[in-house]
């Protein structure tokens, strides 16, 4: 098997953007938060085309297979040509995203932020608890 047909899952996810830097990507495979085909994987493992990946990023999780491996990154365009996403992976993000939309109006938020007084008041509260 050649260097071109493999490549670091690090070096791979931050091509491919789904992490802004390669150590961002380090931190989210040591964090078990991207698996190869179930399992944990680590940061030096070699992926291949065609293989099955679960990534979460935040409240989302996406499964993507692996199209092409890439050393390089580059714009968004050329990086989405690596991965394809499973459909049932964008309904479950579209009905997550909705419910969490329907959910942010149920959430008391203040209108502005405290003052230093208030501030004072809930150090204090929170102290003596």
């Amino acid at each position: 098997m050649s260097d071109k047909e493999k490549l670091r899952l690090d070096k791979w996810l931050w091509a491919a953007r789904f992490f802004k830097t390669r150590s961002l990507a380090k931190q989210a495979i040591e964090g078990g938060k991207v698996q190869m085909h179930g399992h944990r994987v680590k940061v030096g493992k070699e992926i291949r085309v065609e293989d099955q990946l679960s990534i979460r990023q935040g409240w989302d999780e996406r499964e993507v297979t692996v199209l092409a491996l890439s050393a390089q990154r580059r714009g968004a365009p050329q990086a989405q040509l690596l991965y394809r996403e499973s459909e049932q992976s964008v309904v479950r993000r579209e009905q997550a995203a909705a419910a969490r939309r329907a959910a942010g109006g149920m959430l008391q938020r203040p209108e502005t932020r405290p003052t230093k007084k208030q501030r004072r008041q809930i150090h204090r509260f929170k102290a003596e608890q």
